[in-house]
């Protein structure tokens, strides 16, 4: 059943599409990184080491976004596309009861769906990491080093469980909405929703509610300021953006407000990868929770859906 959808999903059109999109923004992303990798490099020494293949996926000149935010966009498109008729496009088919029919598991169904587009999905971007990896060398001429490639590779790990999110939300309204064009559209809602106006919902509440901060001690402004990150890190792609930041920036420190008694004495290198890792830990521990919540309501409900009718 998994090699059934991995081979159902490389062949289907909107696969296809979706692929020749982040190919297209990938080679566009490159081509920005690589026209002004000297001035990025120039500007930035990091105590001695380039991390030259970090700067590719996140230097930009502000014609085109960085490559991890075209992925935050374009991989919850691509995490909706593979899911959103998983389960009621074959129903509507005729296609569901008939596999049922055949001695195998319902639990077993849910998962080939899920697991098989994450294998997809996961190769797809190795596969971008790998050909970024020796497009560098061939260009630059630079070798890579040990912590840039475990970088890279959490950066992948990172966007695989991101777009798993989107996959196993799109699944879990597959199984809820009898029509594909009813899960598509809900999942697509949500999608600009937490996008676009999450944030400035978010705030336009801190706005109007937040305390004027020319009233407040440095300890109450540390505080509101560190609620509204908290508000405003329920969107995924917010998880997603603030993670893949501290991976591929390793001059980053935090992601929240640093108050004067942390800053003090703080030597300005790159962390390492294991503080970088215990950073990004809530934003991964996040999306984890949010893709395990989704993927056990779709099972609950999958388990108890009638599919004769």
């Amino acid at each position: 059943m998994l090699r059934k959808e991995i081979a159902d999903i490389t062949r289907s059109w909107r696969f296809i599409v979706l692929l020749v999109l982040i190919i297209l923004t990938f080679i566009s992303a490159m081509y920005v990184s690589l026209t002004n990798l000297k001035a990025a490099i120039g500007n930035e020494s990091d105590s001695g080491k380039l991390f030259l293949y970090l700067k590719l996926l996140t230097t930009t000149d502000g014609s085109l976004p960085a490559f991890h935010i075209f992925i935050s966009f374009l991989g919850a498109l691509l995490g909706i596309a593979l899911g959103f008729d998983a389960v009621n496009a074959e129903q509507n088919n005729g296609t569901l009861i008939r596999l049922m029919a055949q001695p195998v598991y319902r639990d077993n169904v849910l998962l080939a769906k899920f697991l098989g587009a994450l294998i997809v999905v996961s190769a797809l971007f190795v596969s971008l990491a790998l050909l970024m990896i020796g497009g560098g060398l061939i260009i630059t001429g630079v070798w890579f080093e040990a912590v840039e490639l475990f970088r890279i590779l959490a950066f992948i790990v990172l966007t695989v469980l991101y777009v798993g999110f989107w996959l196993s939300l799109s699944i879990l309204l597959s199984v809820r909405f009898k029509q594909a064009t009813a899960s598509a559209l809900t999942a697509i809602g949500i999608w600009v929703f937490f996008t676009i106006f999450y944030g400035i919902i978010v705030k336009m509440i801190a706005k109007a509610f937040f305390p004027d901060p020319a009233f407040l001690s440095q300890a109450e402004l540390f505080s509101w300021n560190n609620l509204l990150l908290d508000l405003l890190g329920l969107a995924p792609s917010h998880l997603y953006t603030d993670a893949t930041t501290a991976l591929l920036m390793p001059s980053v420190r935090s992601l929240g407000p640093l108050s004067m008694e942390q800053m003090a004495g703080a030597i300005p290198n790159p962390l390492p990868l294991r503080e970088s890792l215990l950073i990004v830990w809530p934003q991964v521990s996040g999306l984890l929770a949010a893709t395990a919540v989704c993927f056990a309501l779709s099972y609950y409900w999958f388990m108890r859906r009638e599919i004769r009718s």
